[in-house]
């Protein structure tokens, strides 16, 4: 019989390198919009069987070895296991929930902000959603912490402060998401802590009260400040925090490799507009912060391949912001031809952003958990 394993166990695997061959039984166009890195399409249907041709193709790919299979939900990946099972194959392993589960998979890394002194006055915890690539954060000092655009998988943060002895005292999201479903109300609410956003989001139909922060504002977190900075361009109430003379929570302002794009809110024929603002915020606000500041963005760009774009799962995903200035050739750029290359290269949108912007203003809500999972299936793409 074929063993089951989970998408936790699956990650484990493929890091340690004893996966083996992972045959993924979606069809070939989700295969190729998104996948576990190192996984080979082989499709295959619920009522299909195991004819010698395909047991010759699989043969070529294992070569004796152990295999697993994945699909979107574990169910033809499933048959396709039992078929393996009973034409003699050994060590067949079936990952339940497939791509769904994959896709609610997180890493925590903790980050040296800074400098990266020992004993500094702030800690930061970056939580990687493996799968689609959201990264968030846990902001700890004194015994205190923020989350910053939490997903809506809450608990792990507040499990993460506990471990660490230090109490929520404020939710933050940077702007209105439309790759993921937030989890800043459920949190804040929770705990009865204040929830931040930018104050121009009140021109965006919220069906809700926040906090709203502007430009300048100081909020405490034990002994450091997180200092608003305005940050349109991709949302126009998108803000950005400074840690102290640490860090910068750029959320989709400044990625490692990119910048956010800018008509998901503003539309099509808004996009030069937002591109405008975009430009002003890199380079009247983010570029003249200091160099040494440790950048903190809001995803790590998630290849087709399930690859990261820049550095590994578990690691880090951050630089100074003198790096990160060095090597984005559009920051080189001037307004205009920044402009141009923002509304003629733009990427294929995110996979149902309408419906999760909907529930992210509190217009919509979801039916249940794995409602909520369809709706945020896939790797984000929110850069430009």
């Amino acid at each position: 019989m074929y063993a089951k394993i989970t998408a936790r166990e699956l990650a484990d695997a493929i890091d340690r390198g004893e996966a083996g061959t992972i045959l993924d039984t979606r069809p070939a166009d989700s295969y190729e919009a998104w996948r576990v890195p190192g996984a080979v399409n082989v499709p295959f249907g619920l009522n299909e069987t195991l004819d010698d041709e395909r047991k010759s193709e699989i043969d070529g790919l294992t070569d004796g070895g152990p295999i697993t299979v994945i699909c979107g939900k574990a169910a033809t990946s499933a048959a396709l296991a039992a078929e393996l099972d009973a034409a003699g194959y050994e060590d067949v392993r079936v990952v339940k929930g497939g791509m769904r589960d994959w896709n609610g998979l997180y890493e925590r890394a903790d980050v040296a902000v800074g400098n990266g002194a020992e004993n500094a006055d702030v800690d930061v915890v970056q939580f990687q959603r493996r799968g689609k690539g959201c990264l968030s954060y846990l902001v700890g000092s004194d015994g205190e912490a923020a989350v910053v655009d939490p997903t809506r998988h809450v608990e792990q943060y507040v499990v993460a402060a506990a471990e660490r002895g230090w109490e929520i005292t404020r939710v933050l999201d940077t702007h209105v998401h439309a790759d993921h479903i937030s989890g800043g109300r459920e949190l804040a609410d929770r705990l009865d802590v204040p929830y931040h956003l930018g104050a121009r989001a009140a021109d965006r139909d919220l069906a809700f009260d926040f906090d709203a922060v502007e430009e300048g504002d100081a909020l405490p977190v034990g002994g450091v400040d997180l200092t608003v900075l305005a940050a349109p361009g991709h949302t126009s109430e998108m803000v950005a925090y400074r840690v102290g003379d640490r860090a910068v929570l750029t959320g989709d302002a400044l990625f490692l490799d990119s910048v956010g794009r800018t008509e998901l809110e503003f539309g099509e024929e808004g996009a030069e507009e937002g591109a405008r603002m975009a430009y002003d915020t890199l380079h009247d606000t983010l570029l003249d912060l200091p160099e040494d500041l440790t950048v903190l963005p809001g995803h790590v760009t998630v290849e087709s391949d399930g690859e990261y774009a820049n550095g590994s799962p578990g690691e880090p995903v951050a630089a100074s912001l003198g790096e990160v200035a060095s090597r984005l050739d559009l920051l080189g750029l001037d307004r205009e031809a920044f402009v141009e290359r923002m509304v003629e290269n733009v990427p294929e949108k995110p996979a149902n952003y309408e419906t999760v912007i909907a529930i992210n203003t509190g217009r919509e809500g979801y039916e249940n958990d794995r409602k909520a999972t369809e709706l945020e299936t896939g790797a984000n793409n929110c850069a430009a």
